[in-house]
């Protein structure tokens, strides 16, 4: 067989060395773009008399052809013609004949892919972006019903105050709010279109570049051919931007893989998202949080290997560059799922709402109650910290909670101490009066709860 670009060889490789070379076992998830690309070529070419109109016609014609059987799964692809290009151009020349391989004319492979990726991404992105705002969408819901449940906040794993859950789900709203801001962003150096770039210096024949991206959607061109064929920034921007996003959804996963255990019981995973034991019955494993809590370190990975693969890489296109593709793949799968899980498993949870207010009574998260309490009567804070911190200690001597102390015990303590201490360390109250802006008073949470729905209203007016 010989290569399509095999005039200057003498000898072919032996079959294992094309398949150790070939990238069509995976990069022929691009078809939809390499076709996408070619149509854009052929009606450029045509429109700059390169091709004539005849020509033009017949390829755009055997383009469309094989559009119609990618979509159907009738196209067979062969590491013999080594990438997803070669072997499309092979199946236009079997359509059309030997007016296919006009179709060439003005570009090389290193655009072509390069021009393929930049339409793939764009494609996911969006749509990553919209499963990321359908996420915030259950997140919203989930905590409208919950705005008056509190549990205990916690910091180094353990108690410390007591907030709404509302308030503890709003937070992951705004992590989603920045990574969804940071893809949106992105898309700016993803819609930029190198096609005409050709091998990495241009090409002879008068090609409209601003042509090509206009017809691909794209909002302006590579300014340097030697750039358009080399660059993986936007590439590595995506990897960089899924790795934070997997980042916060790994975060998430970890909590509610703690709260739905023995220990926390705060919630319960629906049996869709969870599996048993082969050996134990009565097991009820969160599976689902626990393998995208698995599968953001693949993501991180994905980053990492291309940024190895890209720092030693001099201009323009290297065969190392064929390494960029299965990561890219990979994570948009991985992140796209994950989204897609993740919306299911919060808006079918279980909130033990009882659970969540037995854990603030019979605990310590209200000590920073009482030594506001001090404050505000006089004591300086530092102060007031020390005595609320004996207090503690004297609590857990007992064997009870601050709520279990007699008035004449705090009195002991501090003169400053009266009935209405009890109000004060009540969680549910603890909770109403943290009025401070962001913070998790009930009327805070309702005012960031509007601020979330119009946030979400804002994206949905932009993109109509």
């Amino acid at each position: 067989m010989t290569k399509l670009w095999g005039g200057r060889f003498q000898k072919t490789p032996e079959e294992w060395v094309d398949d150790f070379g070939a990238s069509i076992e995976f990069d022929q998830q691009l078809a939809e773009e390499d076709l996408k690309g070619s149509l854009a070529h052929a009606q450029m070419l045509g429109k700059t008399g390169v091709l004539t109109e005849q020509e033009t016609k017949l390829i755009i014609s055997g383009l469309q052809t094989l559009q119609g059987k990618a979509k159907r799964g009738e196209l067979a692809f062969s590491s013999k013609y080594e990438d997803i290009h070669l072997n499309l151009e092979k199946h236009l020349i079997d359509e059309i004949g030997p007016l296919g391989g006009k179709l060439h004319t003005g570009r090389s492979r290193n655009d072509q892919v390069a021009t393929d990726m930049h339409l793939y991404l764009n494609k996911h992105v969006e749509d990553i972006i919209s499963k990321t705002e359908a996420l915030q969408k259950v997140l919203v819901t989930k905590a409208e019903e919950h705005v008056y449940t509190i549990l205990p906040g916690y910091t180094h794993l353990q108690r410390a105050q007591p907030i709404s859950f509302a308030h503890h789900l709003l937070a992951y709203f705004w992590m989603l709010e920045r990574d969804k801001e940071r893809l949106t962003e992105s898309l700016k150096r993803i819609q930029v279109s190198p096609l005409g770039a050709g091998a990495l210096a241009g090409t002879t024949f008068p090609l409209d570049r601003t042509y090509t991206a206009e017809l691909l959607g794209f909002q302006s061109i590579y300014e340097n051919s030697l750039d358009a064929v080399s660059d993986r920034d936007f590439i590595l921007e995506f990897l960089n931007n899924s790795s934070l996003l997997m980042m916060h959804l790994s975060r998430f996963c970890e909590e509610l893989i703690l709260w739905c255990s023995q220990e926390f019981q705060f919630i319960e995973l629906d049996d869709t998202y969870a599996t048993g034991s082969s050996m134990m019955p009565q097991k009820k494993n969160p599976d689902m949080a626990e393998l995208i809590r698995g599968k953001t370190g693949r993501v991180y990975g994905n980053l990492f290997s291309l940024l190895t693969v890209m720092k030693g890489l001099p201009l323009a296109y290297n065969k190392d560059l064929q390494e960029d593709k299965e990561g890219m793949f990979d994570t948009v799968k991985t992140v796209e799922g994950s989204l897609e899980i993740f919306a299911g498993m919060i808006n079918t949870m279980k909130v033990n709402k009882d659970a969540m207010g037995q854990a603030v009574r019979e605990d310590f998260s209200n000590a920073t109650e009482l030594a506001d309490y001090l404050a505000k009567k006089g004591m300086p804070f530092r102060e007031a910290h020390e005595v609320t911190g004996k207090l503690v200690f004297l609590c857990i001597q007992k064997g009870c909670y601050l709520k279990d102390l007699q008035l004449e015990e705090y009195v002991n303590a501090s003169s400053l101490f009266e009935e209405d201490l009890y109000e004060a360390i009540d969680p549910f109250e603890a909770v109403a009066k943290r009025l401070s802006e962001g913070g998790t008073g009930f009327e805070m949470v309702k005012i960031a709860l509007e601020k979330a729905k119009h946030r979400l209203e804002d994206v949905t007016l932009q993109t109509n």
